[in-house]
């Protein structure tokens, strides 16, 4: 039954496919995750490391996706475990390929609960609830409306609280996962994505044509706010602080933007209280937290790591152009990011807010998000429309991304239980629906989202592409793998990116993996001191947290479930006895 599932089951045409994948990749991190880490880091010298990690690191695991899973579609499996085994006989990848159904489905319990903030801010702004006097005030509503004030407390069901516009989505996403690929996840994204693009070019527009909104305070404008997006070279005024022993020590008070505020700061330096310091961009490609950054985005950007691309590739035909397809889908994607994100929010927060009034508002996703730009829109002209159609644009962009979410773990049970569409989804549903029950009854602080997003969202993706390009480079093998990427392609991947990806991109995601252990981990300064990761002391600490226990016990319990049905799948196991591993 299983594999009269996937003959069934398939794409309808190239540029279906290509807007799916690049819909998995264009989510909400495109215009709020990125924007934020280009203006921290320095807009210039992050995009060095950014496109570093998109070439060693981004296209390499990208390619390989899109080989090994149209590979291992041709003998019938869609899935992670089912697909690892076809590229070896020791039954250890098919349990690493676990983590290619761990990762997805337990993003999807808490991301499905991001969607719906995008959705119900998009019905709240149109319906003029999102009148703001200060960021403060769009925090307290963003409390209310997300629970993150109490536990329980998103259960609400008024239009101001997350719980109606949760079920609506989640809805959404299980009616159109059980419409299947052509009929579901490739039907909502040719619409979709068209959508989405026009959306950003309409706010693009009234963004980049909104000049100094407030003429009290020239400085403040989307000239300035581009510049402290992009600008290679960072300048922060500084205070000298006198510490306990009597020794002076230097804090940074705001980063200087503009030749107005340039002017004030160098005025203030006359003294020895201030001084001005610039940071060039080769000071900044030394910070090791950039790039991890830069390369986390790219994790995120590209659905690398994430089981979604091997996925989407398996159910492509012998002689379906990966090569191209796969360019197509990333460079979609990297334009979403640079050239509409990049151009969107940072900018517009600085027009109504200065750089000092986004720096305290805070630059992380949720509040740039959520707290900055429902006050922007509060004060724009026309911001009730504008905002809508933000909110709603990134509303289809999480949608795109969420049915991704859901594809690994669909074909995961067709193909191990042998079970139709109906059945998968619900059961599926059923796995999803607690763990989401979860997240959103555990609230408090977003405490359940965050630890889940660390464990599941940023550690096991690191782990999961390394194993999955060392497979493909070393024990696959990459001229095997190129040759079959090369197969049917209307163009050819560089022969420099043969020995990237089997040097290369291996060691470069080790390196990553280990500065994140250092610092997010082991908590690392650049002072040699070093404290425990909150997301360590929550559970090994003098103080553990319940929520965060609970929150790991999650990600170990959908684990557990995975691998044992994977131990108990005899297709993987006759596989190799009728000599499976075909090099045609």
């Amino acid at each position: 039954m299983a594999s009269s599932i996937h003959k069934k089951d398939g794409w309808n045409s190239r540029i279906g496919v290509i807007l799916a994948v690049a819909g998995s990749a264009v989510g909400i991190g495109n215009f709020l995750r990125f924007p934020g880490n280009a203006a921290q880091y320095g807009g210039g010298a992050f995009m060095i490391a950014y496109i570093t990690a998109f070439l060693l690191i981004g296209l390499p695991i990208c390619w390989a996706e899109w080989a090994m899973g149209r590979r291992a579609g041709r003998e019938g499996f869609n899935s992670c475990p089912g697909m690892f085994n076809v590229f070896s006989r020791h039954p250890m990848p098919k349990y690493v390929g676990v983590l290619g159904l761990v990762i997805p489905v337990i993003i999807y319990m808490y991301y499905v609960y991001i969607e719906s903030w995008c959705l119900g801010y998009a019905v709240n702004t149109l319906t003029g609830r999102l009148h703001f006097g200060s960021v403060a005030d769009a925090g307290a509503f963003f409390s209310k409306f997300t629970g993150a004030s109490e536990n329980g407390s998103a259960l609400g069901f008024n239009v101001d609280q997350v719980g109606v516009y949760l079920i609506v989505v989640f809805i959404l996403n299980f009616l159109l996962i059980y419409r299947g690929l052509s009929k579901g996840i490739e039907w909502f994204c040719r619409y979709a994505m068209p959508t989405l693009l026009l959306l950003a070019f309409v706010i693009l527009i009234r963004v980049l044509t909104l000049g100094a909104p407030h003429p009290e305070t020239p400085q403040n404008n989307v000239v300035n706010g581009l510049g402290f997006m992009w600008n290679p070279t960072k300048v922060y005024l500084e205070e000298s602080v006198p510490s306990d022993d009597g020794s002076v020590r230097w804090v940074r008070v705001s980063e200087i933007v503009g030749p107005r505020l340039r002017k004030e700061a160098e005025t203030m330096a006359q003294s020895d209280q201030y001084r001005v310091v610039e940071l060039n961009v080769w000071k900044q490609l030394l910070n090791p937290q950039m790039w991890l950054a830069a390369s986390g985005q790219i994790f995120f950007s590209l659905s690398i790591g994430f089981g979604i691309i091997l996925t989407y590739a398996s159910y492509l035909k012998r002689d379906d152009d990966v090569v191209l397809s796969g360019l197509t889908a990333t460079s979609a994607n990297e334009f979403c990011e640079v050239a509409l994100g990049g151009l969107i929010t940072v900018p517009a927060a600085v027009a109504f807010l200065g750089v000092a009034g986004l720096a305290g508002a805070g630059m992380s996703t949720f509040s740039l998000g959520f707290h900055v730009l429902p006050l922007v829109f509060s004060e724009m002209v026309g911001g009730q429309v504008f905002g809508f159609l933000f909110f709603f644009l990134l509303f289809l962009a999480a949608v795109t991304s969420s049915l991704s979410m859901l594809q690994p773990g669909i074909a995961f049970l067709e193909e191990a239980l042998a079970i139709n569409r109906r059945q998968s989804v619900a059961i599926l549903g059923m796995i999803t629906a607690m763990g989401t029950l979860f997240v959103i009854y555990f609230s408090e602080g977003l405490k359940a989202l965050d630890t889940l997003d660390f464990w599941a969202g940023t550690f096991l993706i690191f782990v999961m592409a390394t194993f999955q390009i060392i497979l493909f480079g070393w024990v696959w093998g990459v001229d095997r793998g190129l040759i079959e990427a090369h197969r049917g392609a209307s163009i050819s991947i560089p022969r420099i990116f043969g020995p990237i990806m089997k040097y290369v991109t291996p060691l470069f995601l080790i390196g990553v993996f280990i500065l994140f252990i250092v610092f997010n981990v082991l908590g690392v300064n650049f002072n040699g001191e070093s404290a425990l990761s909150s997301y360590v002391t929550d559970l090994v600490g003098t103080n553990p947290n319940r929520v965060a226990w609970m929150s790991v016990s999650l990600i170990m319990l959908v684990g557990v479930f995975f691998t044992l049905m994977v131990s108990g799948v005899e297709k993987y196991r006759s596989f190799h006895r009728k000599g499976g591993r075909r090099q045609s």
